[in-house]
């Protein structure tokens, strides 16, 4: 990897209020970098979670503690008007209730303190193309899921030897095998939020029997903590309830399960809590590194500029850590800067 040439391309994508170009980039350095350098940075070859992890890893080593936790979650970015491939293609988001064209990328995300590094990542892709028999439309699979992904990216920081106590994940990632593999296989903790009809059993006695019971239907009340067994995982878990009120008005029920059984109700809520540290970073990666605002078509450039702006993303956060300043206000600062020079150049341009 050239070093010097993902300084300048992530020094870009902080500083670019547009949409972020090759072409942008050598007119900004006036022609010293030309476009071509910068395309050929991009498609060279393809740089992965390994790569992300060797330029993380000092600044990881100097934060990290035994409270870390690993947060996983996945964004998806659309792009209705790029050309399809195995990357660029179609996703269901959530948040939409439905399929939406652009690329879809799984995250894991070190946080310790008020600090959040990412220390790996994935973009899902769909290399396997066939035709729905009842739609009779074009579609594209994946020859691994996302609850494979995590494990595997699991598997590496605990490989890289990286201090953390929790996993948290939202009910996309709650299978019994993540359940199984982060608290059996390898010896750590979770929380993370279940679906209302998610089956438990909170005796021992319905827990022999296989006798379940949504987990919805249990008799909750404000302090309740469950401690039982969900279906199919072989292990005790706690299980909390937290009732919350929405910006609209309406109220919205989370449900909770935590594998060390010895945490309170409270310390469960506050862990769980850091999980919203990912939807932050997922802004910043959005709004603050111009993670849609490249032109890039190919998968291997596609992949390398996601590489990119999660690596400019880390580099506003040690900005964060030097400055005291949020990842928005240093834009802000940024964009007060370049707003100011561009009013002083105009009104010489009019006194000439």
């Amino acid at each position: 990897m050239d070093k010097e040439y993902l300084e300048l391309y992530t020094d870009y994508l902080i500083s670019t209020f547009g949409y972020a170009t090759a072409t942008g980039l050598s007119r900004l350095v006036e022609g010293q970098v030309s476009h071509d350098q910068i395309t050929r940075f991009l498609s060279e070859e393809e740089y992965t979670s390994k790569d992300l992890w060797l330029e993380v890893k000092g600044t990881v080593r100097k934060v990290e503690r035994e409270e870390g936790v690993l947060i996983f979650d996945d964004t998806i970015q659309e792009k209705p008007y790029t050309d399809e491939n195995e990357v660029m293609c179609w996703h269901y988001d959530h948040s939409k209730g439905r399929a939406v064209q652009g690329f879809n990328l799984l995250n894991c995300l070190y946080h310790v303190g008020d600090i959040s590094i990412p220390v790996a990542f994935e973009l899902i892709k769909k290399p396997v193309e066939y035709c729905d028999l009842k739609t009779h439309q074009h579609k594209r699979a994946s020859l691994v899921t996302k609850n494979e992904l995590m494990r595997a990216m699991l598997d590496v920081c605990v490989q890289n030897k990286l201090l953390f106590h929790f996993v948290l994940f939202d009910t996309w990632f709650s299978s019994k095998e993540n359940m199984c593999h982060i608290h059996e296989t390898l010896k750590k903790e979770f929380v993370c939020a279940l679906k209302s009809n998610r089956l438990v059993a909170v005796s021992e006695e319905d827990h022999q029997a296989k006798r379940f019971t949504p987990i919805e239907e249990l008799p909750w009340r404000e302090e309740t903590v469950f401690t039982g067994w969900l279906k199919d995982v072989p292990f005790p878990v706690c299980f909390v309830r937290q009732v919350f009120t929405n910006n609209d008005g309406s109220t919205g029920i989370l449900y909770l399960t935590c594998s060390d059984t010895t945490l309170t109700r409270g310390l469960i809520l506050s862990t769980y809590q850091k999980r919203w540290q990912v939807e932050v970073f997922h802004k910043s990666l959005k709004q603050n590194a111009a993670l849609g605002k490249a032109p890039v078509r190919r998968v291997v450039t596609q992949n390398n500029h996601v590489f990119a702006v999660l690596y400019a993303t880390f580099k506003l956060e040690c900005l964060k850590i030097k400055q005291h300043l949020s990842h928005f206000a240093l834009r802000a600062h940024l964009y007060l800067k370049a707003t100011r020079i561009a009013f002083d150049e105009l009104q010489a341009l009019k006194a000439a």
